[in-house]
């Protein structure tokens, strides 16, 4: 199966900066379209190695306009739409919730119907040269809300939402599950873990405690540390979509996970033990002695985990990094950046 031109939202993000210049390497006839609003979340010098590739274009813009929405499914006829896109912190979705309900809600809901009019005459019935369009949208594992300490999140669980950000994100999968059942559009929906490794946002809890012990200042951990994440290495994730994309079954979803469950506090004590030994602190000290217990966020999850059988069964897909190994990439990658 090969696409011809794929839309691809948020592509200056984590993510979707992680998976456009794979998917333009694996894929050598395809023409890939970025579309990026720029907020600070964004960067254009995540796109910097295919700055000059000429089946790419990249667009700054809101997936929430609807008429540059319009135009250009209207200009590239996507038969493709990676939909990574959203208002992601939820820190700041707590501090001002309505943005991550336009871009996450609204935004969804414009990327959905354009697709629709492109690809469709009526309910269930494609027009010619869509018969293989598919949507793709990206979730996370929080929209499942959070876990006890045993048990595992699966395509089947419960929606539980308990920050406005994952709130959000529900909203938008639920959405694009109904314009499945009522429309016939076809689409996927992935639910991925906690993503870690290059060119994630400075805010982020990973880059944060890098970037902090470098710069010898106090790492802010929430509470006690004990909250549990499942962490899965970017790349890992990007060849997961890969797979969704070619091999998944439309109207179906699919959880992405690393199997690497670790509290906080193993997260940040595995970074500064490597980085005792790659770089040491002037003074001698660990930079495990920098960390620091701050008051603990509103409605903090516990626990996520995420049972990925079914990718691994019916995608033939499992992870190639382990937390020991993809923590070392992404260390290395931020000492380069940090130090530049």
């Amino acid at each position: 199966m090969e696409f011809k031109n794929v839309l691809v939202t948020g592509s200056a993000g984590f993510i979707g900066s992680n998976f456009v210049p794979y998917f333009l390497e694996t894929h050598p006839h395809v023409h890939v379209v970025s579309l990026d609003k720029i907020t600070y979340a964004g960067n254009l010098d995540n796109l910097s190695s295919i700055i000059s590739e000429k089946r790419h274009t990249f667009v700054n813009g809101d997936i929430c306009d609807a008429e540059l929405v319009g135009s250009l499914f209207e200009t590239y006829k996507f038969d493709l739409v990676v939909h990574f896109a959203a208002e992601s912190h939820v820190d700041n979705s707590i501090i001002n919730p309505k943005i991550f309900l336009e871009t996450n809600v609204i935004g969804t809901f414009q990327l959905l119907q354009t697709a629709y009019s492109t690809w469709f005459s009526a309910p269930f019935q494609r027009k010619p040269g869509f018969e293989a369009a598919k949507f793709i949208h990206i979730s996370t594992d929080e929209v499942f809300g959070s876990l006890g300490e045993s048990g595992f999140f699966t395509e089947d669980s419960p929606y539980q939402p308990n920050s406005p950000y994952s709130a959000s994100k529900a909203s938008s999968d639920h959405i694009v599950r109904s314009y499945y059942h009522t429309y016939g559009l076809p689409m996927i929906i992935t639910n991925c873990s906690n993503n870690y490794g290059p060119k994630q946002h400075n805010e982020k809890l990973i880059p944060t405690i890098i970037r902090n012990a470098l710069e010898d200042k106090n790492i802010p951990i929430y509470g006690t540390g004990m909250n549990i994440r499942d962490w899965l290495f970017v790349m890992d994730h990007v060849k997961g979509i890969e797979k969704v994309i070619l091999y998944g079954k439309l109207g179906e979803t699919y959880n992405i996970g690393g199997n690497n469950e670790l509290t906080n506090n193993q997260v940040v004590n595995v970074i500064c033990n490597h980085l005792d030994k790659v770089i040491p602190r002037g003074n001698g000290k660990s930079y495990s002695e920098l960390i620091m217990y701050v008051s603990d966020r509103p409605g903090h999850d516990k626990r996520y985990a995420i049972d990925a059988t079914k990718m691994k069964k019916d995608l033939n897909w499992i992870p190639e990094e382990t937390f020991e190994t993809g923590i070392v990439k992404t260390i290395d990658w931020y000492l380069k950046k940090y130090k530049n």
